[in-house]
């Protein structure tokens, strides 16, 4: 078995702090608007790991796809892409037959926290000085 590279534990990492910021969020706001129960925990609980699963595997193929030829790493990605969301179809597909389980909001919502992550990436980097760009400086 390959070892995971380091830089796609590191941006899990990143995805799950963020995951698991949001998703405190969420409680919070139905806990706030008075419609919090355990069904809400739970379907969180469910889509969020099932996100940050998702966001692994994907950095997993990634790491795999780079080392072989263009063609096959575009079919080995094509072939991760819809295993992926089969799986995450097929386990979500489960939480909605089971309303008494899972809040059928919070099995949808946490699905796109990995998104805003990757989105607002670009901001937190931003506030962080470079150590490149600290050493151009100094020449």
């Amino acid at each position: 078995m390959q070892k995971i590279d380091k830089i796609v534990l590191k941006e899990t990492k990143y995805i799950a702090v963020w995951v698991l910021i949001f998703s405190v969020l969420m409680q919070a706001v139905f806990l706030v608007i008075g419609q919090w129960d355990y069904t809400v925990l739970l379907g969180n609980l469910l889509s969020a790991t099932v996100s940050l699963a998702n966001f692994l595997a994907m950095g997993i193929t990634v790491q795999k796809a780079v080392q072989k030829e263009e063609k096959e790493a575009k079919q080995t990605m094509k072939a991760s892409g819809m295993i992926r969301t089969f799986g995450m179809f097929i386990v979500l597909l489960v939480g909605v037959l089971l309303p008494q389980c899972f809040h059928l909001l919070t099995l949808i919502i946490p699905l796109i926290f990995p998104r805003i992550a990757v989105a607002i990436r670009p901001l937190w980097d931003k506030q962080k000085p470079s150590t490149k760009e600290g050493s151009e400086n100094e020449t």
